[in-house]
């Protein structure tokens, strides 16, 4: 990762719509030479250009962390958790629990129906806790460049 690609994802980080024009004009390269190398970062599974969207403002006012104690292989496990809609974040630790799962939900009855009846009810699932947000005081997207 050179240089001018850290800046052309510190660009797109700070907003996913630059125009191509105003990063070239940031890293001394042709218009060209930057969506070349945006669609070279795309491609390679560096970035991502997504909306972010508000979990609230999208409906899902409940979200919550989920620690998983798993008996045996993770992997079936974490197979069947991909396939869950109210999974949002699913990432396998060292330490207490196996799996850190972050769910989201329309309302009180949806998160426990999606703790109760999809995730504690998943073969290999030996325990979990929930952690219940009450409130988002940091939530950066532009870690990659620091």
């Amino acid at each position: 990762m050179d240089s001018v690609n850290r800046k052309i994802i510190e660009m797109l980080q700070n907003d996913g719509r630059v125009p191509y024009s105003d990063i070239a004009a940031y890293v001394n390269l042709s218009e060209a030479a930057v969506r070349k190398r945006v669609k070279k970062l795309e491609s390679e599974g560096v970035i991502d250009i997504v909306a972010v969207t508000d979990p609230k403002q999208m409906g899902f006012p409940r979200q919550a962390l989920v620690g998983i104690t798993v008996d045996g292989d993770v992997e079936p496990v974490l197979a069947h958790l991909r396939e869950l809609e109210e999974v949002t974040y699913l990432v396998v630790t060292t330490g207490r629990y196996d799996i850190l799962a972050e769910i989201v939900a329309r309302s009180d009855a949806h998160l426990k129906e999606a703790i109760y009846k999809k995730v504690r009810a998943t073969d290999g699932v030996r325990s979990t806790e929930t952690f219940q947000y009450l409130e988002i005081n940091k939530q950066i997207y532009n870690w990659g460049v620091i």
